[in-house]
């Protein structure tokens, strides 16, 4: 009897936009794809994707839903509050319970690590120099990664965006473009004028897709292809021309994020990530581009994609 051919397996950790956009890109690349969460929630997930409920700070459980995995994607993480309690205990979970299985790890990670921009972009080989209590966590997790890698426990690869925006985000997204389209005011943190790189959140996962189903993306660290850095208020513009209408803005500055943060832990947390937005912030994605041909979507239809999406889901 032939033997019929099996799809590739690919497990996800995260229901988030990464998630999302991530199992999107490897079902178009014909692989199977099993996602996890919390609750095993299937929502709008298609019917040839397998949702399961999983606790990924459970390298046991990690092991049981990796079992058979080619690649497995890091796209989870706790609250934004939680991140210094127990985000490197996460990760550590699935670095543990992937290796079991021999799998390869692909990490989607944020730019923290670095720390206080110079006048030169970050590229993937800049020092690390978190000084932020988020950033030396995720300095501490991209060094775990690093040791997990170089002494053989299991293959890794680390892909970093900047802030990203875009469908499937209920974050960023609703206050900028959801803003917009509803005549209020869209947020601005710190500097309008500032130039930063924003990274487009179904690029992002198309990038992690691209990273786990290509042997040469194995080891290192890549970062998302993304457009030339814009200022917020150009951000805003391009937003208003896209809707024929101004779009009103409302300047969040530290001082107010620091009260709000009184009341909300979330937004307490903010405050000192504020140097990413009073000074340039801006990400070199280069290498990306050159090893793997993949352009970041252009900003026109970045935008344009943004706003339908928010006028069905916000």
């Amino acid at each position: 009897m032939e033997r019929v051919n099996q799809k590739e397996l690919h497990v996800i950790f995260g229901t988030g936009p990464l998630g999302m956009w991530t199992m999107r890109e490897l079902l178009k690349l014909n692989k199977k794809v099993r996602i996890v969460n919390r609750s095993g929630s299937k929502n709008s997930m298609p019917d040839e994707v397998e949702t399961v409920a999983g606790n990924a700070f459970d390298n046991l459980k990690v092991a049981e839903l990796t079992k058979g995995a080619a690649a497995v994607y890091q796209c989870a993480q706790p609250a934004y509050h939680d991140w210094v309690k127990s985000f490197l205990q996460m990760q550590q979970a699935i670095i543990e319970g992937t290796a079991v299985n021999g799998a390869r790890l692909i990490v989607a990670e944020n730019l923290y690590m670095y720390g206080m921009p110079t006048n030169a972009p970050f590229v993937e080989t800049t020092s690390y120099n978190a000084h932020t209590r988020k950033g030396k966590v995720r300095q501490a997790m991209t060094e775990a990664l690093e040791w997990a890698h170089n002494s053989g426990k299991l293959p890794i690869t680390r892909v970093r965006g900047s802030d990203f925006w875009g469908p499937d985000d209920f974050a960023a997204t609703p206050l900028i473009f959801g803003s917009a389209l509803s005549g209020k005011r869209a947020s601005i943190l710190g500097n309008m004028h500032k130039p930063h790189t924003f990274t487009y959140a179904p690029d992002f996962g198309k990038a992690l897709a691209i990273a786990g189903t290509n042997e040469a993306a194995n080891g290192e660290i890549w970062h998302v292809p993304s457009n030339p850095p814009i200022t917020q208020i150009e951000l805003l513009q391009l937003i208003s021309a896209k809707l024929d209408k101004n779009v009103k803005t409302r300047v969040v500055e530290t001082w107010l994020i620091r009260i709000l943060g009184l009341f909300n832990p979330s937004m307490h947390e903010m405050v000192e990530m504020m140097y990413q937005w009073n000074n340039p912030f801006v990400m070199d994605s280069s290498k990306f581009e050159k090893t793997f041909g993949m352009k970041a979507t252009s900003i026109d239809e970045a935008i344009f994609n943004t706003l339908n999406w928010c006028r069905k889901n916000i």
